[in-house]
């Protein structure tokens, strides 16, 4: 089965690895993007820094969203274990994706066993997008102008303040408050945008000034922030890093994959995806490397490589959002395709100044 391309044409992998260094090592402006583990991003780190590339998360701007909501401002966040035993109020802001819909389901399935014998979980749901939590009951919360207004409007009647526009069954919600031990809010960055998510973090500041109250962080993209605590850790800053300078810079507008490319700033694409299906097309002028699990050359990618999906093809330590940290998964099968890791260090290994690639 042929597992590499150059072009339409199939090729020893070691024959693509080497045409996507000439690539990198001929490039003035290469972009990644990247949808991996925490293996392969550790790699994609290691090889951007050799190659004077920027990383992204692959359709970042929901994790740069995320992201920001550490590194600008603050908050008060909590895990995930710690909403199923303590939280008796959940609300969830905005529309969440559809790989938390189990975990929320389990948050109504269960109730918290730290506030008192007859304990019971209280549903709200801020905006009109939010869905109700399987079967349990919710109280929406709603204003007109969209999620921003009605996180803007419920702030402010929280704090005694005048609105033009009230929330829907605010006095519900005040009152489950008043008798909450422990209230925690979702959020996601994926429908909620930066002033709801900013609007958020001031709510729970507010409440904590009488009460205990928190956040919990349901990631819009479980690879996209595993590959950000991996960024964190290894560069001191989240991804939207660049390394043309010889050291790592964090902007998350320079660094903007999309931006780079919409703008013509990016003359090399290296996409990492679990399903070339991902793989956007490359912009006039720009040649793309592209590694995901295909078995025909992308179109219009300079060099495909095929590669497996963690989790699935091979052992993997991914982020998971049940858990709130990095977990490791088996590989449901034996896959013959490699790793993303491994086929990042064979291109770094073939760029003329190289630098040793973690294992």
């Amino acid at each position: 089965m042929a597992v590499a391309w150059i072009g339409d044409r199939s090729v020893p992998v070691d024959d693509a690895a080497r045409k996507a260094a000439e690539l990198l090592a001929a490039s003035l402006c290469p972009v990644f993007s990247l949808d991996t583990d925490v293996h392969g991003t550790r790699a994609a780190l290691a090889l951007a820094r050799s190659a004077g590339a920027v990383c992204d998360q692959f359709d970042g701007a929901a994790t740069a969203r995320e992201a920001a909501q550490y590194t600008d401002r603050g908050g008060l966040f909590i895990a995930p274990g710690e909403v199923r035993r303590r939280a008796d109020l959940v609300v969830i802001v905005g529309a969440l994706p559809a790989h938390h819909d189990e975990l929320i389901a389990e948050f109504a399935s269960t109730v918290p066993d730290l506030t008192g014998k007859d304990a019971e979980r209280r549903f709200f749901l801020v905006g009109d997008d939010a869905k109700t939590p399987g079967k349990a009951k919710a109280v929406r919360l709603a204003c007109e102008g969209g999620l921003e207004a009605a996180l803007g409007a419920l702030r402010a009647q929280c704090a005694g303040r005048q609105v033009t526009h009230g929330v829907s069954h605010f006095d519900a919600f005040a009152e489950a408050l008043a008798a909450s031990r422990f209230p925690v809010f979702t959020f996601c960055g994926v429908f909620a945008g930066a002033l709801a998510l900013e609007m958020l973090q001031g709510l729970v500041g507010d409440l904590n000034r009488k009460q205990r109250a928190s956040a919990l962080h349901l990631p819009a993209s479980p690879n996209g922030w595993g590959s950000t605590l991996v960024s964190t850790w290894t560069t001191g800053f989240p991804l939207r890093t660049g390394f043309a300078r010889g050291h790592a810079e964090f902007d998350p507008w320079r660094f903007d994959e999309a931006r780079m490319l919409a703008e013509g700033e990016a003359d090399l694409h290296l996409v990492v995806a679990e399903d070339a299906r991902q793989v956007p097309a490359a912009p006039k002028g720009v040649h793309m490397i592209a590694l995901a699990k295909t078995a025909k050359p992308v179109a219009g990618a300079a060099v495909t490589i095929a590669i497996g999906v963690p989790g699935e093809d091979h052992d993997a330590v991914v982020y998971s959002s049940r858990l709130g940290t990095l977990a490791a998964m088996t590989a449901k099968a034996s896959g013959e395709l490699p790793p993303a890791a491994g086929i990042l260090r064979r291109i770094g290994e073939n760029l003329p100044e190289r630098e040793s690639l973690p294992c």
